[in-house]
């Protein structure tokens, strides 16, 4: 079958490798073979064109077939360009390892053609087979890309593949991967791709690689987390190129983020009367506490449609003359029309309608929380002054800073917001008490919050240590003690810490509420509290719940909670805990971050087995609160005879360190 003639042909027969033309209308079968194509193979043009099927098709190695099919098929829908490297069975039987160009076109009577080269790759694979098979087997994604305006991508691994979800071998599946190819940002999520252009900016003008975290797009439109480098470098062709070295790291990121929600709503629990958690990317609500989540019960576990949820509430709970505000309220937060940059707080108030026929004022806070959505708390203000005044200001109008202020005001305890950058912070707002509480007036304040101050200059006027600072910033909550300078008081305070953004963009808040004398109402329900946590001292230290060992994967964790158990409720600091846990080490940076880390073990070990309250940190001072636990060694120092029998002569033997208390046992015991 001729199909050019002169010189045109000859080029085609002989000096293109592998060039043929296939018609794509089904059945689809090549109707012109070059002679280099058939010479590649070890075959005539007969062979390939003279008999039924498609006998090209059935020189492909089998288990490459089913992704060709699916590659002409993507070919036959629509005129396009792809490559596709597979396996050829050569007439002799050895295997050629090809890469095939085609473009498909309709010619003038409308039928699909494809124009096709082979190339063989052979020499290439062999030459790197240890690198392939290292590519496709360790548990990490490589990505190819050009150093272009808009990135394509020249080389994707299989476990890539495999990470993003992109689905199987079809020509639907094919054409959304050549696609993604042809940009590297369709990768991205939305929000995420300004930041990901910004690393890929840095790395080629410093021409040092970049690592970090990003969100990325599944093939199935989710949202996951990869850890990844980008590098520069000169591809095969001599251009330069980016590459890039992911893993998924989604689990860590939701499990670290789940935890943070728990943290951020165990204080606003404390803050607010109704909280309800909204997903603007599902478009569902969840009540989380307060009327409505016990009177749906078990119900309230499951989200509900947002907007039916939202306009049902709206009409059941809201006054009438509020209705139209609140929905307006929504609409702006469901439209996604508010929350950007910085603004990330936008509060309104409502009254409520009870059943019971009363009416209350409440304030409404939305606060978001990442891309997909927040939550909405509500507070019942019926008998604060400050109510009167919030309703008479524009709060659509106020910046980040002022929203903050009347915020803290509010609730009179304090909020803080700052950046941190190389172990250096910038304040970005605080408020009148809590600028008190850092030992700075408000002249000092305002040049402090012009420039980026070392973090231990930072904390040096107040009581607070530079590592119990920092022992903050990473287990993101802990208590202080300050004094009001309104009511001249002294409070203690417990902080919460979140931030946002990353790298140059992190932002860090941290919000303050008075948590005085809550301790001791705590305390006074005691039936449940201590019944369950049982601690033995006498002989080997364990701490039991309902009669089950607690399993503590540290074991300096479970020593520095025998320590707080032996000091018997008193504080114990960070040297006093060092210089008995390291007992031949001095207190240095070293072993005060290797003890934060400790503490920081403890506190989720007790959080895991539901007893975190049994521990109380305030000023970076740790203490065990006697009244929550049951142990031997109080109960025989309480002189009650039903326990005059439980000191048997042994006591701490997995410490030596207890040996003072054994000591002060036996005085007791002979007396």
């Amino acid at each position: 079958m001729a199909y050019a003639s002169g010189d045109a042909g000859r080029i085609l027969e002989s000096c293109i490798d592998g060039f043929h033309r296939y018609r794509l209308e089904a059945p689809a079968h090549p109707d012109y073979v070059s002679e280099s194509l058939c010479a590649m193979i070890g075959c005539t043009a007969d062979d390939l064109i003279g008999g039924p099927g498609d006998a090209l098709a059935e020189r492909v190695h089998p288990e490459d077939r089913s992704a060709y099919r699916a590659f002409l098929g993507a070919m036959a829908a629509e005129e396009r360009r792809m490559t596709l490297r597979y396996r050829l069975v050569r007439t002799n039987g050895t295997v050629l390892y090809i890469q095939e160009s085609m473009t498909s076109r309709r010619n003038e009577q409308g039928d699909m053609q494809g124009f096709a080269v082979l190339t063989d790759v052979s020499d290439l694979h062999r030459e790197n087979r240890a690198l392939h098979a290292l590519n496709e087997t360790v548990p990490c994604g490589i990505v190819k890309y050009t150093c272009s305006e808009n990135p394509r991508v020249t080389y994707v691994n299989q476990r890539m593949l495999k990470i993003l979800r992109m689905p199987d071998d079809t020509p639907e599946a094919l054409a959304q991967i050549e696609q993604h190819k042809s940009n590297v940002y369709l990768f991205i999520s939305p929000e995420e791709r300004d930041r990901f252009r910004r690393f890929l900016e840095q790395v080629y003008a410093s021409d040092e690689p970049v690592a970090g975290e990003i969100t990325a797009l599944r093939g199935d439109g989710t949202r996951m987390r990869l850890y990844g480098w980008i590098c520069k470098t000169t591809g095969e062709d001599g251009r330069e190129e980016f590459q890039s070295i992911c893993i998924d790291v989604t689990d860590r990121y939701e499990r670290k983020h789940a935890a943070e929600q728990r943290r951020y709503l165990r204080a606003l629990s404390q803050v607010y009367d109704e909280i309800a958690e909204f997903d603007l990317q599902k478009g569902t609500i969840r009540f989380l506490q307060g009327h409505y989540y016990e009177k749906l019960g078990r119900m309230a576990e499951m989200p509900m449609l947002l907007e039916d949820t939202v306009r049902l509430w709206i009409d059941t709970a809201v006054v009438e003359e509020d209705q139209e505000r609140i929905r307006a309220a929504f609409e702006e937060l469901l439209g996604h029309k508010t929350f950007k940059g910085e603004e990330r707080l936008l509060q309104t108030e409502f009254r409520a309608r009870f059943s019971d026929g009363t009416v209350r004022d409440y304030l409404g806070v939305f606060l978001w929380m990442n891309e997909s959505g927040g939550l909405f708390c509500c507070r019942n203000i019926t008998h604060q002054q400050e109510a009167d005044r919030l309703r008479t200001e524009n709060s659509a109008l106020r910046s980040i800073a002022e929203q903050m202020r009347q915020l803290v005001m509010h609730y009179t305890d304090g909020m803080l917001a700052f950046e941190i950058q190389n172990d250096c912070v910038r304040p970005l707002y605080i408020s009148d008490n809590i600028c008190r509480f850092f030992g700075y007036d408000r002249e000092e304040w305002l040049s402090v919050m012009q420039s980026m101050t070392p973090i231990r200059d930072f904390v040096s006027k107040c009581h607070i240590a530079y590592d119990d600072f920092l022992e903050l910033l990473e287990n993101r909550e802990g208590e202080f003690h300050y004094a009001d300078v309104m009511t001249h008081e002294t409070h203690r305070m417990r902080a919460l810490c979140t931030s946002c953004g990353y790298g140059e963009d992190q932002r860090n808040y941290v919000v303050l509420y008075d948590v005085t004398g809550k301790e001791s109402a705590a305390q006074s329900d005691d039936s449940a509290a201590i019944s369950n946590v049982y601690v033995r001292t006498f002989g080997y230290f364990d701490v039991f719940i309902d009669g089950s060992p607690i399993a503590f994967r540290n074991e300096k964790a479970k020593e520095l909670f025998a320590l707080l158990v032996d000091r018997r409720g008193g504080f114990v600091s960070s040297a006093e805990a060092i210089a008995v846990l390291w007992e031949d080490e001095p207190a240095s940076p070293v072993t005060l971050a290797r003890y934060r880390k400790v503490a920081l073990r403890l506190k989720n070990t007790l959080e895991e087995y539901g007893i975190a309250d049994v521990v109380e940190s305030v000023d970076g001072k740790r203490r065990i609160v006697s009244q929550r636990i049951r142990c031997d060694l109080y109960d025989y120092l309480s002189a009650e005879p039903q326990y005059a029998q439980l000191f048997k002569g042994s006591y701490l033997q997995n410490y030596s360190w207890g040996e003072m208390t054994l000591a002060e046992l036996s005085g007791w015991k002979e007396s």
